[in-house]
């Protein structure tokens, strides 16, 4: 299938609030996910912006290009570009984030990246469609801020970059996607403190109604979600993986020494991303899009539970939790130690 018939499976999904039913048998595959996901295999982070806007473009989107100064020490300066779309209209926003960019592997080319991250950029595609299409007639209370973050793999910088010129006022919530390119089993991390206690409330309540299998990580992998967290803002990270391997990685990083793994197992995911092994080949368009519709539920969740629960006007806002980034950098260094 074209780009053209992500619009119309979109639009196919969206009538009725029960954004993330089961897809019907006729649209079971989604060759068209795929397709556009080959698109980013490219030599370069920058061409894989070219892909990014240009498949927003077609979608109907006018993406807002937001460049900022990034690199590391190993890199030196190096200009980054976040690529913003926004979805309705409100005096606040829920951001929903997945970062584009690809590491750099050790003989110097550029991973594919798709496990880490294109997977989660074409659910937040698929969020983004069904969204625009699904609010005709359905008022919300906030804004939906899709930012397709650049430099993740450098140290959040794209992320960093985006709070720094947005400031954080107007943030209500944000939901991260990394690591989503095949299986059905929701991962979402717990340890983003105490002002994210509402939004893993909703995401539970969310996988109840729907029936999805989710699981939730006292300890999870960093992403860009850390740089929300650390400064107080309500978040999650979300991926998606099969059952078999979502349960392995939980007990590598919280089953402590008797996790009742072999000694030296790594999670196969952990095997495949930051290596030359994060091929098209691991990515299943259904699967993507199925947890594209999930996240686009979650979006419309915490919608309506921030209408409900807003503050009074003049109330102050939460403090800025203690960041927990360092525990869950040191567990994934003894998992993992991507290159």
């Amino acid at each position: 299938m074209s780009l053209r018939s992500l619009v119309a499976v979109a639009a196919l999904m969206a009538a009725g609030p029960a954004l993330a039913q089961e897809t019907p048998p006729e649209l079971r595959e989604r060759p068209d996910i795929a397709a556009g996901a080959a698109q980013f295999v490219k030599p370069t982070n920058a061409e894989r912006t070219e892909v990014l806007v240009g498949f927003l473009t077609r979608l109907g989107f006018t993406p807002d290009i937001q460049t900022f100064e990034g690199g590391n020490d190993r890199t030196g300066p190096m200009e980054g570009a976040n690529v913003v779309v926004t979805v309705g209209e409100g005096e606040r926003d829920i951001v929903l984030t997945a970062h584009y960019d690809a590491v750099k592997l050790r003989d110097g080319t550029l991973s594919q990246g798709i496990v880490d991250n294109v997977g989660s950029v074409m659910a937040m595609m698929e969020a983004a469609k069904t969204l625009e299409m699904g609010l005709e007639g359905q008022p919300v209370s906030h804004r939906f801020v899709f930012v397709f973050t650049d430099q993740e793999e450098l140290g959040l910088l794209g992320a960093k970059a985006f709070l720094e010129s947005h400031g954080k006022d107007r943030i209500a919530a944000v939901v991260n996607a990394d690591v989503a390119a095949y299986g059905r089993t929701v991962m979402y991390g717990e340890n983003n403190g105490e002002p994210s206690r509402f939004v893993l409330e909703t995401l539970r309540a969310l996988c109840a109604e729907r029936g999805f299998d989710c699981m939730g990580y006292p300890v999870y992998p960093p992403s860009d979600d850390r740089a929300f967290s650390a400064a107080g803002l309500p978040v999650v990270s979300l991926g998606v993986q099969d059952a078999i391997g979502a349960h392995q990685m939980w007990l590598a990083f919280n089953g402590g020494e008797d996790n009742g793994l072999r000694e030296g197992f790594v999670p196969p995911v952990f095997q495949r991303i930051h290596s030359a092994e994060d091929r098209i080949e691991r990515l299943n368009g259904q699967d993507v899009a199925r947890f594209g519709l999930f996240i686009a539920d979650l979006a419309l969740k915490l919608d309506e539970r921030l209408a409900e629960t807003a503050p009074p006007p003049g109330a102050e806002p939460a403090a800025a939790a203690d960041d927990p980034a360092d525990d869950a950098a040191d567990v994934e260094d003894e998992v993992a130690q991507p290159g």
